[in-house]
C-alpha cells in the first residue's frame, strides 16, 4: 500500500488545516485508517482514526476541534483541524490498517505559530 499524504504546512493559533491521505495499491479489506502524530521529544499519538464500520475515534488532546472523513472506496481519508494550537505542531503521519498489515504514510509537517 502506497500512501500519500498532502496539507500540511504552517499556520498562525485559531487557524485550520485539512490533510488528506489517499491510499493506492490495497489487497486486502480494511480496518480503519486515519492519522497519527509525533512532536519532537514525544511519542506518536492518536490523532483520529476512522474504522470500516463508519466508528470515528478521536485522540482525547484534538477532540472536538478537528473531524475526520473518507470516501466510501476507503482510498481517501481526510482530516479537517480547526482552532489549532502552538501544541499541535507535529509531523502527522497517515495510517492505513487492513485485516492483514499496517501501513504508514512518510508524515506531513503541520507548523502551528505566530
Amino acid at each position: 500500500v502506497q500512501l500519500q499524504a498532502c496539507g500540511g504546512g504552517f499556520v498562525q493559533p485559531g487557524g485550520s488545516l485539512r490533510l488528506t491521505c489517499t491510499a493506492s495499491g490495497v489487497e486486502y479489506s480494511i480496518h480503519h485508517m486515519g492519522w497519527f502524530r509525533q512532536a519532537p521529544g514525544k511519542q506518536r499519538e492518536l490523532v483520529a482514526i476512522i474504522v470500516s464500520g463508519g466508528e470515528k475515534a478521536y485522540g482525547p488532546s484534538v477532540k472536538g476541534r478537528v473531524t475526520i472523513s473518507s470516501d466510501r472506496a476507503w482510498k481517501t481519508v481526510s482530516l479537517e483541524m480547526n482552532n489549532l494550537k502552538p501544541e499541535d505542531t507535529a509531523v502527522y503521519y497517515c495510517n492505513y490498517r487492513t485485516i492483514m498489515n499496517e501501513h504508514w504514510g512518510q508524515g506531513t509537517e503541520v507548523t502551528v505559530s505566530s
